[in-house]
């Protein structure tokens, strides 16, 4: 029964790698409107309580209120919710749920904040986050600034690491309540430089609450070498998000944003779009990732003799049981292909190591939202 933990990690990842109930859940209370800054680029789902809901869009530049259909980046779900796949700034608006009779559930007014804008900064180095500014726009005078957000748990615990928090762009026009800065600007917000979200990181040190597995199932990407017409790949961890604590290695040694903020890192690279869930490399090396402190993937180069095995062709599958190969130039085939299986025990071993992946952190709310009474 040694192949239980290989197949164990195979059926994991190919049950958590597109589950909704991975992604990170924005929640509003029953007949409530909540707003709420996001940032682009990084998955969410909007919950709403129905079996018979039906999704309405009100675009912030105006446009009509529309039923939402399945679409390349929305999905309604049977649950009720409301999954957005790669949310960009232009899906600024209101998303209404309501029964098929008519009677609202829900609605959320939502302003994905542009990420190629992030601006990322490091207490550890002295790095000063934006500045409060006086804008005018139209006749007024309003204040523009950073609405920070809680800081998510330390990537790593029992040693140093680092956690970071997102701060999303606000501004106050007395005596209305702060508003998003995309939806208060809309299209002007492109005239507005400092309209732009942020992503804060500071060291940590924290005990260990829960103790370390040992026999976790993890899921075993391969990796083949980078030649000249692909000097980098990028490697994306499941389960992560801008959203959560995510930690990479590079053979065993932390990956830091303190380390690259500071020009250290000469072989690798965290995306600061999706708050480090995914990682370029130029150099070969064994690369691990952790959620929320939890082993989830690691990535081993090919070794020689596989190196000699004749390469798959484009209509081969690209996996093989307890494992996938990440072809070199082919980020997106990170996660393809992974084959399903069936294992009772199994399957209890894993769900409860999602329980503890995706657990909200003690004593914080998880994923909160502005109230509108």
């Amino acid at each position: 029964m040694a192949w239980l933990p290989a197949l164990g990690a195979a059926l994991w990842l190919s049950l958590a790698a597109g589950a909704v109930w991975t992604q990170t859940l924005v929640r509003c209370p029953r007949a409530s409107l909540c707003r709420r800054a996001l940032v682009s680029g990084n998955d969410v789902v909007l919950q709403c309580d129905s079996h018979r809901a039906r999704w309405y869009f009100t675009s912030v530049w105006g446009e009509q209120l529309a039923l939402l259909s399945p679409l390349s980046h929305l999905s309604p779900l049977p649950g009720g919710g409301l999954q957005l796949r790669n949310p960009q700034p232009f899906h600024a608006g209101r998303y209404r749920c309501q029964q098929d009779h008519g009677t609202p559930l829900v609605e959320y007014e939502l302003d994905f904040q542009d990420a190629s804008g992030l601006r990322i900064s490091h207490r550890g180095l002295g790095q000063q986050p934006l500045w409060n500014q006086t804008l005018v726009v139209g006749p007024a005078a309003v204040e523009i600034f950073t609405q920070w957000g809680p800081w998510q748990d330390c990537n790593r615990c029992g040693q140093p690491g680092e956690r970071k928090r997102l701060g999303y762009c606000y501004i106050q026009d007395p005596p209305e309540p702060p508003t998003a800065c995309g939806l208060y600007l809309g299209e002007r917000r492109l005239s507005y430089p400092r309209a732009q979200p942020e992503l804060q990181v500071e060291a940590c040190h924290t005990p260990c609450v829960f103790p370390k597995e040992t026999h976790q199932p993890f899921f075993v990407f391969d990796i083949y070498p980078l030649g000249r017409l692909t000097s980098n790949l990028w490697l994306s961890c499941p389960l992560a998000s801008i959203y959560r604590p995510v930690r990479w290695e590079m053979d065993g040694r932390p990956v830091t944003w303190q380390s690259q903020l500071s020009g250290q890192n000469n072989h690798t690279f965290l995306s600061p779009l999706t708050g480090g869930e995914q990682l370029q490399i130029s150099q070969m090396a064994t690369y691990t990732c952790f959620v929320e402190q939890e082993l989830v993937a690691q990535f081993n180069p090919v070794t020689p003799e596989r190196l000699e095995a004749p390469r798959p062709g484009p209509e081969a599958k690209p996996w093989r049981l307890g494992e996938a190969e990440a072809l070199a130039g082919q980020a997106d085939a990170v996660l393809q292909g992974l084959k399903m299986a069936l294992c009772v025990g199994t399957i209890l071993a894993l769900l409860g190591l999602l329980f503890k992946v995706l657990r909200p952190a003690q004593g914080q709310r998880s994923n909160p939202a502005v109230l509108v009474t």
